[in-house]
């Protein structure tokens, strides 16, 4: 028996099944395409070292859920002594550089439970325009005011800070929508001046970044001006888990009985933490993956650049092909996929109605040949993607993001 949901919810529910999906995607299905053949180049997902079927890090999962099943079923702030998470959490901290870290249950809790844990709602935040959901999130469970400042726009930055104060300032280090850097040094100057705390989200760095994998701001020796940098560990790590790093181990029994997601979330389970850890060896070991994933990441952005394409800024493994609309987006989606190269659609929230997105993820895993076919089909959909005239009108923050008002003090946090 089917319940119906009462009008003050199945509002919601209507506009995306009479609306968006018949109106705004012509009655297809923006993210579904079609399944991908067994030629396919598969350029979807975040497994930038092509690490996911990696038999070490399988055969670390299956013999640690062989021993240990799937305990530990509690939330992580009754962990003590040698536990093999806490272990772990201090194992990453020291491959990134970092005094203490954290593990969480993702990236989003990451994010959400650092903002809402070190923020109130006197703190103005400061968040890039493109930056993660789970930061504009974070900021609005903490009842923060939101400062948005535009894309890499130190100017904008400095401007925003000297109208509202010191607070904190939120980046990504690798935007996941464009794929480009986020200006740190010069971020991490402006937050030492104007005494702002620092989060950099790491989560398409990490791994990809650095000699052996330790992320962006290792490489860039920004480890003590950074203060809190978060990681989704399910991109290069291929795994599911989020992680913090902060400059005091203080910090971290804090967090632990402070953030909402720390204290009513459980631990992660032994093979999850078993398939992490082999992973971080991987990562630290396996440098030829990174050569390998710079390497096709080069070639690919020289290839389109020289063909016409406009890359959006793009610096890394991720490449944007903008198509404008959501409509639009799917006829270059179903272009590419009939030619046999599978990205991934971007569309609202993650972007602006106005820039959705074909987003194509390089890997270590990509052979020549199939790197070929990747340019070639690119080239094919040229005429499909979106002009940089229309980049630049459409270049707001996701629909979602602009609409929503400042948060409201509604006592302490």
């Amino acid at each position: 028996m089917v319940i119906p949901i009462p009008p003050q919810s199945r509002h919601r529910v209507d506009r995306f099944t009479r609306i968006r999906v018949p109106k705004d995607w012509g009655g297809d299905h923006l993210f579904w395409g079609r399944p991908p053949g067994p030629d396919a180049v598969i350029v979807d997902n975040n497994d930038y070292l092509h690490l996911a079927r990696d038999r070490r890090i399988i055969e670390a999962m299956t013999q640690r859920l062989d021993a240990a099943g799937t305990s530990t079923l509690m939330s992580g702030i009754l962990l003590f002594g040698d536990h093999p998470q806490l272990s772990l959490e201090q194992e990453l901290a020291a491959h990134m550089g970092a005094p203490a870290g954290i593990l969480c249950q993702s990236g989003w809790a990451a994010n959400t439970g650092l903002l809402q844990a070190i923020a109130d709602p006197s703190t103005p935040i400061y968040i890039d325009v493109l930056a993660h959901m789970s930061l504009w999130e974070g900021a609005h469970a903490a009842r923060a005011k939101t400062r948005l400042f535009r894309h890499n726009d130190l100017a904008h930055l400095r401007r925003r800070i000297a109208d509202h104060g010191p607070g904190i300032i939120a980046v990504d280090g690798v935007y996941s929508s464009d794929g480009n850097l986020a200006p740190l040094a010069e971020i991490a100057a402006i937050a030492a001046e104007n005494r702002c705390v620092l989060v950099v989200d790491e989560s398409h760095s990490l791994g990809v970044h650095g000699e052996r994998g330790e992320g962006i701001v290792a490489a860039l020796g920004l480890q003590d001006a950074v203060h809190f940098r978060t990681v989704s560990l399910s991109k290069a790590f291929a795994g599911r888990a989020g992680l913090i790093t902060c400059c005091d181990p203080d910090f971290v029994d804090y967090f632990k009985h402070e953030s909402y997601p720390a204290v009513f979330s459980s631990t992660l389970l032994p093979h999850d933490l078993a398939g992490l850890q082999a992973a971080l060896h991987a990562v630290r070991e396996d440098g030829w993956r990174r050569e390998r994933l710079h390497h096709l990441t080069e070639w690919v952005r020289r290839e389109l650049t020289a063909g016409g394409i406009d890359l959006h800024g793009s610096q890394t493994q991720i490449i944007p092909l903008e198509a404008g609309t959501e409509l639009q987006a799917i006829k270059l989606r179903d272009a590419m996929m009939s030619r046999g190269v599978f990205p991934s659609p971007f569309g609202p929230p993650a972007t602006s109605r106005r820039r959705a997105t074909m987003r194509v993820s390089l890997h270590a895993g990509l052979t020549d040949a199939q790197v070929e076919r990747l340019v070639e089909v690119c080239l094919a959909v040229r005429p499909l993607l979106s002009t940089a005239r229309a980049r630049r009108t459409a270049a707001a923050p996701s629909d979602r993001r602009s609409r929503r008002p400042e948060p409201v003090a509604h006592g302490n946090p």
